[in-house]
C-alpha cells in the first residue's frame, strides 16, 4: 500500500496543513505505511529538499511536480562554490562578500555580475546563482547536487519578466522546457511532445503515477476555487486508488447557510458536491465528524464515510526539566490577521497591572509581525512581550506555565496539542473545533464564551480576566496534570493504529 498526500506548496512558515502532513507521516512511519507527499506549487526561490526536510519529510517521500519528469532526486543543496568557479572559470574575476556572507558577487565586466547564493556558510555550498547585466537579471540557476533548473529573463530593469525555464537531469540535459506568455504556459520535452498547461502537466504525472487498487490518494489540499489541478483532475484519473479527503479547517460558512442551502468552504465545495466518489472524509475532532454527517443527511439526503482522526499527534509526552518560568504565557501561530494576536497584546499589558510578572512570549512568522512589534513599542512592552520568530517548539513549550489562544476559528489546533502535551494550562475562546478538544474549563484552564458580535473590546477583556484568574487563583501543578491526561490519546503509537485501521478498512474493501 501507498499513500500519496496531495498538497500545493510548502515554505519555511508552513501552515497547518503541512504541519498536519508532518505529524501524518510520523504515524505512517510508526504504522509502516509507504508514504509519498506530493507537492505542485512551483517552488524555486529555495530548494524545497530545505523546505521539506525542515519538516522532517524524507527526501525519498517528495515528489515535486516539477522535477517529476526528471532524473534528479530530492536532496540537499551540496553543489559547493568551488565547484561552480571551477566549472565557469570565476576565480580570475574580482569579488566581493555581502554583509552576512551569504552573497558571493563576481565582478565579470563593468556589466555583468555573477552572484552565488550560499546555503551552508560553513560548507560553502549554493543553491541559486544570479547573472545580471546592468542591474537587470538575465538567468538564474537553481542548484541542489547538481544544478537542476534555470530560468531566463526578457525586458528592462521596469519590466524584466521569466521568458522560459528549463528543467535538467543529471547529466545537464534538458528535461523539459517550460515557456511563459503572460498568463499562459507551455510545455516542451526532450521527445518533441508538448503540453499546453499546467493542468496537463500534472495529468501527465497522474497517468505516470500509475494507481493500483492498493494505493490511496489523500488530498489534503487544493484550489481554492476548484479548478483541475488537484481537484477534478485526481477524481477523473484516480484509477483503482482510493480518495480520502481530509477537512482541515471550518468546513462551511454559517452566515450563508439556512434550513434550505448549504454554503461550503470553497476549498471542499468540490469534493463534498462528489462525496460518492469519496471514501472517506476525515476530520480532526468528534464535534465536526457530527456536525458534517448532520448536514450531509439535512442536504443532500444521505451520509457519506466520516473518520475521525487527529491531524497531529505526540511521540511522547514533554515534561520540563527545569522549573517552568513563573508567570509565564506562550502563543504560537502565524502572524496574521486571524489569529487576534492583538487581543492577547492588549490583554497582557492590561493583566500586568494585577499580575506584575507577566510575559508573553509570540513565536511564528506572518504579515503582522510589524503592526504587532509597533503595538508593543507604543505600549513600552518590550520588557515582558516578546516576538520569538519561528522556531521548533517541542522542547520549549515545557518552559512555559500557560498557553493562551485568540483565534476564533482552528479546524484541530496543532499548538494547542502540542501544549498540553507539554503539560501547560489553557486559555481560549470557546469556538470551532480544537479549543473545546483540548481546554476542560476550569479543569485544565478556561475556554471562554464567545459571540463574533461583541465587540473587540469584551473580547480582550475576557482573555484578561482569564488571564489574572490563571496566575492568581488557579492551581497550575492541578491544571498541568489534567492536560497531561487529554494529551495521552493523542500519542503518535494511538494515532497511527487509527490511520492503519482506516486505510486498511478502506483498500480491503
Amino acid at each position: 500500500m501507498t499513500v500519496y498526500n496531495v498538497n500545493l506548496g510548502i515554505g519555511w512558515a508552513s501552515s497547518g496543513v503541512e504541519y498536519a502532513q508532518k505529524y501524518r507521516d510520523q504515524s505512517f512511519t510508526e504504522a509502516g505505511i509507504e508514504a509519498k507527499f506530493i507537492f505542485s506549487d512551483l517552488i524555486l526561490e529555495n530548494n524545497i529538499e530545505d523546505l521539506t526536510a525542515n519538516l522532517g519529510f524524507k527526501d525519498t517521500s517528495i515528489i515535486w511536480l516539477y522535477n517529476f519528469f526528471t532524473n534528479i532526486k530530492i536532496a540537499p543543496s551540496s553543489y559547493k562554490l568551488s565547484d561552480l568557479e571551477a566549472k565557469i572559470d570565476l576565480k580570475k574575476y574580482p569579488k566581493k562578500i555581502s554583509e552576512d556572507g551569504k552573497e558571493v558577487f563576481y565582478l565579470v565586466n563593468n556589466d555583468l555580475v555573477i552572484m552565488a547564493r550560499l546555503n551552508n556558510l560553513d560548507k560553502r555550498t549554493i543553491d541559486q546563482v544570479v547573472y545580471r547585466r546592468k542591474n537587470i537579471i538575465l538567468k538564474r540557476e537553481f542548484y541542489s547536487y547538481t544544478k537542476y533548473a534555470s530560468e531566463y529573463y526578457l525586458g528592462t530593469a521596469a519590466n524584466n519578466k521569466v521568458a522560459f525555464r528549463e528543467f535538467y537531469n543529471e547529466d545537464e540535459s534538458v528535461a523539459y522546457t517550460q515557456y511563459l506568455n503572460n498568463d499562459k504556459e507551455t510545455f516542451e520535452f526532450s521527445d518533441g511532445e508538448i503540453i499546453y498547461s499546467k493542468d496537463e502537466l500534472y495529468l501527465k504525472m497522474l497517468k505516470k503515477l500509475r494507481f493500483t487498487k492498493d494505493d490511496v490518494i489523500l488530498l489534503d489540499r487544493e484550489d481554492e476555487d476548484a479548478n483541475l489541478i488537484n481537484g477534478q483532475l485526481i477524481f477523473q484519473n484516480h484509477g483503482q486508488a482510493k480518495i480520502i479527503v481530509v477537512v482541515h479547517a471550518d468546513h462551511y460558512d454559517k452566515h450563508f447557510t439556512n434550513n434550505d442551502h448549504i454554503l461550503w468552504n470553497n476549498f471542499y465545495e468540490y469534493q463534498f458536491s462528489h462525496a460518492k466518489e469519496v471514501a472517506s472524509f476525515v476530520v480532526a475532532t468528534p464535534t465536526q465528524k457530527q456536525v458534517l454527517e448532520d448536514q450531509f443527511k439535512k442536504y443532500y439526503g444521505y451520509i457519506p464515510r466520516v473518520d475521525c482522526i487527529p491531524v497531529g499527534s505526540l511521540l511522547e509526552l514533554t515534561y520540563p526539566n527545569k522549573k517552568r518560568m513563573p508567570f509565564s504565557l506562550i502563543t504560537a501561530s502565524r502572524l496574521a490577521k486571524e489569529k487576534h494576536l492583538d487581543w492577547l497584546v492588549k490583554a497582557v499589558i492590561a493583566a500586568k497591572n494585577q499580575v506584575p510578572e507577566l510575559k508573553l512570549d509570540i513565536y511564528g512568522n506572518g504579515g503582522q509581525a510589524a503592526v504587532l512589534k509597533e503595538m508593543i513599542n507604543n505600549h513600552q512592552a518590550g520588557d515582558y512581550i516578546h516576538l520569538m520568530g519561528q522556531k521548533d517548539l517541542t522542547k520549549i513549550y515545557a518552559n512555559y506555565e500557560a498557553y493562551i489562544a485568540a483565534s476564533t476559528s482552528e479546524g484541530f489546533g496543532l499548538s494547542l496539542l502540542e501544549a498540553i502535551g507539554s503539560g501547560l494550562a489553557m486559555i481560549g475562546f470557546d469556538v470551532p473545533y480544537g479549543n473545546p478538544t483540548f481546554i476542560d474549563n476550569d479543569k485544565n484552564g478556561f475556554l471562554l464564551p464567545y459571540d463574533e458580535d461583541w465587540n473587540d473590546f469584551k473580547k480582550i477583556e475576557l482573555l484578561t480576566k482569564a488571564i489574572i484568574k490563571l496566575f492568581k487563583e488557579s492551581d497550575l501543578a492541578e491544571f498541568s496534570k489534567k492536560s497531561y491526561e487529554i494529551a495521552t490519546p493523542y500519542l503518535t503509537k494511538k494515532v497511527a493504529k487509527q490511520w492503519k485501521n482506516l486505510l486498511e478498512e478502506i483498500v480491503n474493501d
